[in-house]
């Protein structure tokens, strides 16, 4: 997807620069001259007026923003139709709309990841049935058979940041290097689903 972007620009570019040649006399007249004699007219606006003009006229605006600043604001004491507020998201439909747009940056990919080893640290909470157990401990305990890739997933997610995964590129149109948190959602979320139904 993000090469098809640079592709895109690219030709863009290439597109603008061919065209740019053939179009100076069009963008000169069409464009340059009359911008140039608009600026060219408000230099002379400018030079007629007195200075004591312009400075009364920069007070005003300056007391115009200080007033409508400092007034409160007035409003009616008598709502006549109710405000309609929309209801907020829970936790499941926050959690959907960030897996949805997790492709779209390592901010987002570490927010599901983090909600999930969050999810993770519930499920081992309830299952050694609220004992102590520190959010900072290794997601590990009695029959967490989970495989390598997604309890690294889920620990990065939970213990670790989104800054520990710097977009590097070692070339200009090379994809971004792949991460733990890169891994496969649905593996994850299929682990987490067996484990709360054991």
């Amino acid at each position: 997807m993000m090469w098809r972007r640079r592709v895109a620009l690219l030709g863009i570019i290439v597109i603008a620069a061919l065209l740019a040649f053939p179009l100076r006399p069009f963008v000169n007249q069409m464009i340059v001259l009359p911008l140039a004699y608009i600026l060219w007219l408000l230099n002379i606006l400018y030079l007629s007026l007195n200075q004591t003009v312009w400075w009364i006229g920069v007070v005003v605006v300056v007391f115009l923003i200080l007033g409508k600043s400092l007034m409160p604001e007035i409003k009616p004491s008598i709502i006549l139709v109710p405000a309609f507020k929309q209801p907020g998201r829970g936790g499941v439909e926050s959690l959907a709309i960030a897996i949805k747009k997790a492709n779209k940056g390592i901010y987002l990919k570490w927010l599901v990841a983090n909600r999930l080893g969050k999810l993770a640290y519930q499920i081992l909470l309830q299952r050694e049935h609220g004992k102590p157990r520190s959010i900072f401990a290794p997601l590990t305990g009695e029959g967490w058979e989970a495989a390598p890739e997604v309890q690294q997933y889920l620990e990065k997610g939970l213990h670790g940041s989104f800054a520990d995964f710097p977009r590097t590129r070692s070339r200009f149109f090379a994809s971004p290097e792949k991460t733990p948190l890169d891994h496969d959602m649905t593996e994850v979320i299929e682990f987490l689903e067996s484990k709360v139904e054991n």
